[in-house]
């Protein structure tokens, strides 16, 4: 925990005006943070808060990079971080989080750490489908043909399906033995 206490911010006794804080870590801030996504990485990010007498508002920009693997090769590979986010803090009578956005804080707090929102704003700026560099190209391409689907159908095309069968079929006696047990299921 020693490492994130570097991401307090004493507001108590702060004048209602903007301060900026800058942050630098790397593999041990990812440690201490107790997650599985990135284990391995650097960053500098750059706070600035906004303290008025009903809210702090903080503004983030992150930069660096993260060591990810790929999901298709297994290969591991450092992907760039380059975010921007912004958390509004409003004092009130309790702790509550309203939205993504927007946390109601005890009007109490003395300090706040903010590598909990640092590391939310890293893993929100990573992409979903986890792929190397060297294969980005590939995909890009591929994603065209990925939406053609092959169309397998159970029957050839000299069975009927069942909506073609008429009654004059089911006279005739040439239904097909599938059909007919389908037919019984179904209480006709």
């Amino acid at each position: 925990m020693k490492e994130l206490s570097k991401y307090n911010i004493d507001i108590y006794g702060l004048e209602d005006k903007r301060y900026v804080y800058d942050f630098e870590s790397g593999d041990a801030f990812f440690e201490e943070m107790q997650q599985d996504v990135i284990q391995h990485g650097t960053f500098r990010a750059q706070v600035t808060l906004d303290k008025s007498a009903t809210m702090v508002q903080l503004q983030f920009e992150i930069n660096g990079s993260v060591e990810l693997t790929c999901d298709r090769t297994l290969d591991p590979f450092d992907e760039p971080i380059d975010t921007q986010g912004r958390m509004i803090l409003k004092f009130g009578d309790h702790d509550e989080e309203l939205t993504e956005e927007i946390e109601i804080i005890n009007r109490n707090t003395n300090r706040i750490n903010v590598a909990r929102y640092i590391f939310d704003f890293i893993v929100l700026s990573l992409p979903m489908k986890r792929l190397h560099p060297s294969i980005r190209n590939e995909e890009e391409g591929d994603e065209e043909d990925e939406f053609e689907a092959l169309v397998y159908t159970s029957h050839s095309d000299n069975e009927p399906d069942e909506e073609e069968i008429t009654p004059d079929d089911e006279k005739e006696g040439d239904i097909d033995p599938r059909w007919e047990a389908l037919r019984k299921l179904r209480g006709k």
